[in-house]
């Protein structure tokens, strides 16, 4: 199938089976590497994108349901090569470390930002429940996403 549809801001287009994963087609089709694989089953976060304005695990998505939808990847909130502020804050506060989680870390921690909720730590750790992390423990990514908020 054609697949049509808003990534980024851009109108791209690909060929792509239908039941092509998402993920894959972000992936390979229209190579925006940022989404990873972590566990294939919707459980770790690491393909979170935003799809129609939600956190989706891309992992979870047929092709097929995308036609004419909007897609933002963690390669779309940086502007102009500058890190935006939470991923600056990941960085500064040693959030990210093998990289694995840390898109779907940055796409879940922006999101709960843009919606206005305080960034104590409950709801810190509601925003980033659906993303697992086996290096950093939480805590400085924790601590990166309330400094951004505190900077708000």
């Amino acid at each position: 199938m054609k697949l049509t549809l808003k990534v980024n801001g851009d109108q791209r287009s690909a060929e792509v089976p239908a039941l092509k994963r998402l993920l894959d087609v972000l992936r390979e089709d229209l190579q925006l590497t940022g989404a990873k694989e972590g566990c294939g089953e919707g459980e770790c976060g690491a393909c979170a994108v935003w799809i129609n304005g939600q956190l989706v695990n891309s992992c979870l998505v047929p092709a097929s349901q995308m036609e004419g939808g909007e897609v933002v990847t963690i390669e779309g909130l940086a502007q102009g090569g500058v890190l935006q502020p939470v991923q600056q804050a990941f960085l500064e506060h040693n959030g990210a470390q093998c990289g694995i989680c840390t898109p779907g870390m940055v796409m879940a921690a922006e999101k709960l930002l843009r919606s206005g909720k305080e960034t104590t730590d409950a709801n810190v750790r509601e925003a980033l429940a659906g993303n697992l992390c086996r290096c950093t423990g939480y805590q400085k990514i924790i601590d990166a996403v309330r400094a951004v908020g505190a900077a708000r």
